[in-house]
């Protein structure tokens, strides 16, 4: 299955082994996240971080790693001083799974 391979990306000149992901994308272990593996992540399945998203994700990882969990969308948006409305509409879909999957964490629970 291709999730359980490593995927080799050719990035800015660079090759990089993205490291086994299970069927939603995420990591199968979560100690091989980096930077540059999230960003990897993003590239090779279409999807665009810009500044403002990275920001955020690393924003959720610091909450994960103060508390253990991922945040819910509310307590998140609360966290990074933002209307959740706004934290939508930068994601254009719910936000906490991208978040989570590109940030190295855990798939979130509930509403996301």
């Amino acid at each position: 299955m291709w999730f359980r391979i490593f995927i080799l990306l050719v990035m800015k000149g660079l090759k990089m082994a993205i490291p086994a992901r299970d069927g939603d994308g995420y990591l199968l272990d979560m100690s091989n996240w980096s930077e540059e593996i999230g960003r990897a992540m993003a590239e090779v399945d279409g999807y665009e971080l810009n500044e403002k998203k990275w920001e955020q994700i690393m924003k959720a990882r610091e909450y994960f790693e103060e508390f253990g969990t991922v945040p819910p969308i509310r307590k998140f948006a609360k966290y990074v001083g933002e209307d959740q409305k706004e934290v939508f509409e930068l994601w254009m879909t719910g936000p906490m799974k991208p978040i989570t999957k590109y940030g190295g964490m855990p798939k979130p629970t509930g509403c996301v």
